[in-house]
């Protein structure tokens, strides 16, 4: 990597560092805010920080670069109901500018409105429905699909996509394009793990895959050329990752989505994971909303989807929500005929 320009990435807010008080103030507020909210019986935890993260590599063929990134973070995680009917949920917000972060007061209630919109959830019905993958955990579901075309996994011959490059995965008229170079967010970086040039490309376009992801290593293994997407701690060697990602926005609302899907779930938590990494059958613990006739009727709990990924993916409709600023940018996406296991 040569002659990259860091002030183009925006990644040092001059004025993140606050004094202490202000971050408790923070916390405070967003704890505050969410104890007003009605139902709410319990403020399980606020917090708040500001950092810069000063990175810096040196590598055996001559390499020698460094940056720096800023971010401040505020959370609040709620509890409505009491005993064993208690329900938690939380709201985040994270930025590398100050000035872009919201009000305290916001993230405090929107933590509080989602643990009581939780409160009295039984599970869904038994059988084959649509999922909305709301797009606070959509992000999840296309990171399985990064993982499958993470090289360290092709070169293994243990990913369900394997035998896919150039294969129709997703519609036409879906993209996945990685763009490092994204300014003012967090994955951004000049260069990866072992010094190469980043750049933007299109991991899938028009529903069809065309790139792995790889690292020298694997690249070589391979026979091809590494995509620069090395990542690495300290204490491991580089293997392949990924930055930052914008996944095709709809042309619906989440509201329309759900109007079209009549009856169905609506996900917005999930627990466990169980995938064959061959095969791409899935399966995760969720909870979120029951809908009949596009309407909310109840929150659910305890309840399991399972399907395969290679026919999920091909069913997907996004909805139009995806939030620019995170690294992951995925809008809420609708998957059809999902085995639910609830009641």
């Amino acid at each position: 990597a040569k002659n990259w320009d860091l002030s183009s990435l925006d990644l040092i807010d001059k004025k993140i560092m606050v004094e202490p008080g202000c971050i408790k103030d923070w916390a405070l507020a967003a704890e505050t805010e969410a104890k007003t909210v009605k139902g709410v019986t319990q403020v399980q935890s606020a917090s708040a920080s500001v950092g810069i993260v000063n990175s810096y590599l040196a590598t055996s063929n001559g390499f020698s670069a460094g940056y720096s990134r800023s971010g401040a973070n505020i959370s609040c995680v709620s509890i409505s109901g009491k005993g064993v009917e208690m329900e938690r949920d939380y709201a985040h917000e994270g930025r590398v500018y100050i000035s872009d972060l919201p009000a305290p007061s916001t993230v405090g209630l929107l933590s509080g409105q989602r643990a009581v919109e939780r409160f009295g959830s039984k599970k869904a019905p038994t059988g084959n429905y649509p999922v909305i993958y709301d797009e606070r955990i959509s992000s999840t579901l296309i990171d399985h699909f990064l993982n499958a075309i993470n090289g360290s996994s092709i070169v293994r011959g243990s990913s369900w996509l394997r035998e896919s490059m150039d294969g129709q995965i997703f519609s036409k008229d879906i993209s996945i394009i990685e763009n490092p170079l994204k300014a003012r967010c967090f994955n951004s970086r000049p260069f990866d793990s072992e010094g190469l040039k980043t750049s933007s490309k299109a991991i899938v376009l028009d529903g069809i895959l065309k790139t792995w992801l790889l690292d020298l290593s694997c690249g070589k293994k391979l026979d091809l050329k590494s995509t620069a997407n090395a990542v690495r701690s300290t204490s491991s060697p580089p293997m392949p990752g990924i930055t930052n990602i914008t996944f095709t926005n709809g042309a619906k609302s989440k509201l329309d989505l759900m109007k079209d899907m009549g009856t169905g779930l609506v996900a917005t938590s999930m627990i466990g994971l169980t995938i064959n990494p061959i095969t791409g059958d899935y399966s995760r613990g969720v909870s979120g909303f029951w809908l009949e006739n596009g309407e909310i009727q109840y929150p659910v709990n305890e309840c399991t989807i399972a399907g395969n990924l290679r026919d999920m993916f091909k069913t997907i409709i996004p909805a139009n929500d995806a939030r620019k600023h995170l690294s992951f940018s995925v809008p809420s996406l609708l998957v059809e005929g999902l085995k639910i296991a609830g009641k």
